[in-house]
């Protein structure tokens, strides 16, 4: 069974017509999950073709699932579905109602012929390394979301270069590369100017701050917008059983400490947006009716979600800041 035709003069790279003739002989049946493919060498010297245009059709059916490799062994066929025209490894740092709009709405805009696997480091360096580097060659793109973690950088460089897009937190060490980002030291800064008006009645900002997992600039917008604005302020780590004073508004990016926060002031028969204020940290739909409404800083998800897919299809190289509002409520 000849599996690879070669058409010489017809206008189509080589490489990508090696690709279209094993498809072919995969959905016509003729190759089955399993089956071993033509050894590179022997595909090179029937064709007259280079060895590097032979392992570029190979490796682009790998990437996309079709094929798989034994070192020294060679290609096998691993999956009969080639409709599949990218594979995508999703790399979160975890998953919550947020990030989770964020994915779904990815996977409805980037279209039917894409394969989407999704990972999850939790914060910890050690294995977002070990899952970069067990994909790495199997994927057509790679999305990270590197979150605050340091060292990442290098560990993304491993990956090929053209196919890496970042998402939610960048940094300098990471500009080469497109991202959907959010801008977090302007977010907060701009979402607590926008509500200046409504903070001037308190006398005290207080952030929430834990460190482990939220975003440097989110501290460094805080700091400055009190800065600028002669605001009274603290950053504390925990909340726990603080007792809640009139006259202070709680910035709060962690839904955990919210939750302790308004158990808190019930207990202290204190009213929200009058006794005190709260300003919670990204939007979800519970935040419309809990406690009349929660004041909530937040990026557009969904937003976020169609423009990577648009981004990835279009095979744009640009890094966009996903805007952030300001969405006012009763507790503030």
């Amino acid at each position: 069974m000849k599996i690879i035709q070669i058409q010489n003069n017809q206008g189509i790279p080589k490489y990508k017509q090696i690709i279209s003739s094993i498809e072919k002989t995969i959905e016509e049946g003729l190759l089955k999950k399993d089956e071993r493919l033509p050894s590179i060498n022997k595909v090179c010297l029937e064709h007259s073709l280079s060895r590097d245009t032979v392992l570029q059709a190979y490796e682009d059916l790998k990437k996309r699932g079709i094929i798989y490799a034994i070192l020294g062994k060679g290609y096998y066929v691993k999956s009969t579905e080639i409709s599949i025209k990218q594979r995508i490894f999703l790399l979160f740092e975890e998953l919550n109602i947020f990030k989770e709009d964020l994915y779904n709405s990815f996977l409805k805009n980037i279209g039917k012929d894409v394969e989407v696997d999704i990972f999850f480091h939790h914060f910890n360096l050690k294995v977002f390394q070990k899952l970069i580097n067990d994909s790495n060659g199997n994927y057509t793109k790679y999305i990270i979301m590197p979150a605050n973690l340091v060292g990442t950088a290098a560990i993304v460089k491993t990956l090929p270069v053209n196919e890496v897009y970042i998402l939610d937190q960048t940094n300098p060490e990471l500009k080469s590369f497109p991202a959907v980002y959010q801008n977090h030291l302007t977010d907060i800064y701009n979402g607590l100017q926008k509500g200046k008006s409504r903070l001037n009645k308190y006398q005290k900002l207080i952030l929430i701050f834990p460190g482990s997992k939220e975003p440097l600039g989110m501290k460094m917008g805080f700091e400055s917008f009190c800065q600028d604005f002669a605001f009274e302020h603290e950053i504390i780590t925990e909340f726990n059983t603080r007792e809640i004073k009139k006259g202070e508004v709680y910035i709060i990016p962690n839904d955990r400490d919210l939750v302790q926060v308004i158990e808190k002031a019930k207990l202290q028969n204190l009213k929200l947006g009058s006794d005190f204020g709260i300003i919670s940290y990204n939007e979800t739909p519970l935040k419309k009716i809990v406690e009349n409404g929660i004041t909530t800083i937040s990026t557009n998800f969904e937003d976020m979600g169609k423009i990577l897919a648009q981004m990835i299809l279009k095979g744009k190289n640009e890094q966009i800041e996903n805007k952030s509002n300001l969405i006012i409520r009763n507790s503030l």
